[in-house]
């Protein structure tokens, strides 16, 4: 049953009435039963926030130490039973392989370059790859210098439904990579240690010849190279499109979103240019900030994590709302994970985190 009470739009995100600001207050991440809530007042105004419940912002580069191998070079920032959300800076080649017997990992390369070697053979990645390992493989790392946004999932990493839109919407399969298992005669014979984490721990197991050895594969379970620059975002010129539209990777317990640059909503001047309030009633939200300009937050630089977690609301800051009246386009490319289960703050986030973050919704006055 659907009920309209009092002033509304007549259609939403469009045509907002004059006075008010509009909240969507929607249950299964923007896809289920949901109401619009027009408000004389933005549900950001708030003078003082708890602890506990506080958007925050936190400098994810500066969270990591140079010169560390794959995988003490990860630190992780957030966590839950199901995903843990962590930042990497990679240098040097690798010693030893490793194997994750917990979890599917998502490797986003947020800048520099280098090679992953695996089961299932070797590739090089750059920056803006994605790079989708299944739980259990044993890979190594190489890189001069790459930095990493790292998501770990207990379950397993698929890509979600086009429905409607079709399976070529906003990538086509054709354009994912898979690696392919070198010649034999060139694998190294060296002595090689494999570390394997389960449990949260690591565990060492000995080779006498390097166990990156296989030859040749089938099957429709291997690793999945994707490059941001081959996401071509859905896009309305009448409507601004929720979240979800521009969903990525999915897991049970997550979803990742991939924003980039598009054109915004000038086929109706009462439309939202800028993401609607909202409430997080069944999800986390986190976004890592990759390269851009971020034109719906301010004081946002590349390498930049923000969390807002269920509970609280979030929305545009004042100035991005001023600004997006002359906008046509979004320059900006972000990772958004939104994760069924709260998310902890670990003490490596909290000591890289703006403390202030959770009064930038205020207006500035002069």
């Amino acid at each position: 049953m659907h009920y309209s009470k009092g002033r509304v739009a007549r259609q939403a995100h469009v045509g907002v009435p004059d006075g008010t600001v509009e909240e969507e207050f929607g249950r299964g991440g923007f896809s289920g039963r949901n109401a619009h809530l027009y408000r004389a007042e933005p549900p950001v105004n708030w003078v003082e926030v708890d602890e506990g419940i506080r958007p925050r912002a936190l400098l994810a580069t500066r969270a990591v130490a140079d010169d560390r191998a794959w995988p003490a070079a990860r630190v992780t920032l957030l966590s839950n039973a199901d995903v843990k959300i962590a930042f990497a800076r990679l240098s040097g080649e690798p010693t030893s392989c490793f194997r994750n017997a917990d979890a599917d990992e998502i490797l986003f390369v947020h800048s520099g370059e280098g090679s992953l070697d695996s089961d299932f053979g070797p590739m090089e990645f750059r920056t803006g790859d994605y790079l989708v390992i299944p739980r259990g493989t044993t890979y190594r790392l190489g890189s001069g210098g790459a930095e990493l946004l790292v998501v770990e999932s207990r379950e397993e990493v698929r890509l979600p439904e086009r429905g409607l839109l079709g399976q070529h919407a906003l990538f086509d399969p054709n354009v994912i990579e898979v690696p392919t298992p070198r010649p034999p005669a060139t694998r190294d014979e060296r002595r090689w240690t494999v570390q394997v984490q389960r449990a949260g721990r690591l565990h060492n197991v000995v080779y006498p010849h390097d166990p990156l050895n296989t030859v040749g594969y089938k099957g429709d379970l291997t690793i999945w190279k994707l490059n941001v620059a081959d996401i071509r975002p859905v896009m309305s010129e009448r409507y601004h499109l929720p979240p979800s539209a521009h969903a990525t990777f999915i897991a049970d317990s997550f979803v990742l979103c991939t924003f980039l640059p598009r054109g915004l909503e000038t086929g109706d001047p009462g439309a939202l240019k800028v993401p609607f309030y909202h409430s997080n009633i069944d999800y986390d939200e986190v976004i890592f900030y990759h390269d851009g300009d971020f034109f719906s937050r301010e004081g946002i630089e590349p390498g930049m994590v923000t969390f807002h977690p269920q509970g609280i609301h979030h929305g545009p800051q004042p100035q991005a709302v001023k600004n997006s009246k002359e906008k046509t386009r979004t320059d900006e490319v972000a990772v958004m994970i939104d994760t069924l289960r709260p998310l902890e703050v670990t003490q490596a986030a909290m000591r890289v985190q703006r403390s202030d973050y959770w009064k930038s919704w205020q207006e500035k006055t002069q």
